[in-house]
């Protein structure tokens, strides 16, 4: 996927030499459609390029050196929050915004740890996409109120360990204790107390709810 400088920018496209370049990461060509637009409307901002994969969204970083990137999360070859990781280690000024559908606060826990300035949901992009950009070129951060009320509440949570959300992915997949002692290569009963510290630490009463709950915050995804 190339770079398109002027896509979009009509006659006016050198008006205005400081624009806020802007690159797009999404593996929905639709939805990068409905972004270029919304940019080309903006007289201080302009489309520089646009990836569908995390691995396309570094190379085009590299070439483009974008102001700010909007990011999807879940991506082929690459998460979202990987190319963040990827693109902050070559360029620790990016300035990367993240647009996804999940609302859990786990999920956006990751994003702003990986380095990301911003967490919007694609819901509210026609709305509050551009004074996004904005704020974020400024150096403001920006999370979603919803989100930010979720991050508060679980703020002194007991995080699962990578085994835990390993052993909880495998629950999701409807596999019993046994066949993940077998998966995983360790004892059942050592299973079954990762189990149960997943129940403790999510606050559900059985392995169903702590399904539902994970999902929901982004803790796992299917």
């Amino acid at each position: 996927m190339g770079s398109d400088p002027d896509r979009g920018n009509g006659d006016g496209c050198h008006m205005n030499p400081n624009r806020i370049r802007v690159l797009v990461v999404d593996d929905h060509p639709v939805l990068r459609e409905g972004i270029a637009v919304l940019v080309s409307q903006q007289p201080d901002l302009l489309m520089v390029g646009e990836a569908s994969t995390g691995r396309e969204a570094l190379e085009q970083f590299r070439s483009t050196q974008p102001d700010i990137t909007l990011m999807d999360i879940k991506m082929p070859d690459m998460s979202g929050i990987d190319a963040i990781i990827a693109i902050r280690q070559e360029y620790p000024d990016a300035r990367i915004v993240v647009l996804t559908t999940y609302e859990g606060d786990v999920l956006a826990w990751r994003a702003l740890k990986a380095g990301a300035y911003a967490y919007m949901l694609k819901g509210n992009v026609r709305k509050d996409l551009e004074d996004a950009i904005r704020a974020v070129h400024r150096g403001a951060r920006r999370i979603e109120p919803a989100i930010a009320s979720q991050l508060d509440g679980h703020l002194h949570d007991s995080a699962l360990t990578d085994r835990e959300v390993e052993v909880l992915t495998h629950i999701a997949a409807g596999n019993s204790n046994r066949s993940i002692a077998t998966r995983l290569e360790i004892n059942e009963g050592t299973v079954k107390t990762h189990v149960k510290n997943i129940l403790a630490k999510l606050g559900t009463n059985d392995r169903t709810h702590a399904v539902t709950v994970a999902l929901r915050r982004g803790i796992i995804q299917l």
